[in-house]
């Protein structure tokens, strides 16, 4: 996992073959959008990699918005409040 805030800092030569890289920097290079990882030599020796812009950002932002509604769920009361349950008695069933 990588979040340095440096583009390119990690290169495929760092990289032990097949190692799974999980890219989470967001660098502007020349108006472009890239990672900490240099890709192309990552991509040559990774077994998978998360690409930048695309990777893990739609991860986060779903789990950022399940997080919020949780929270609001929790500061909201619950309205109208639900009455307890209450079991019928034998003789509110009009058997006897």
């Amino acid at each position: 996992m990588v979040a340095a805030g440096v583009p390119g800092l990690v290169t495929g030569s760092m990289l032990r073959p097949g190692a799974v890289v999980v890219d989470v920097g967001i660098n502007v290079v020349d108006g472009r959008i890239v990672g900490d990882v240099d890709f192309e030599s990552a991509r040559l020796v990774a077994s998978a990699i998360t690409p930048v812009p695309g990777g893990v950002g739609p991860l986060t932002n779903a789990l950022l918005l399940t997080h919020l509604v949780r929270a609001a769920e929790r500061q909201v009361p619950m309205w109208p409040p639900m009455p307890p349950t209450v079991a019928p008695s034998v003789a509110s069933r009009g058997d006897r």
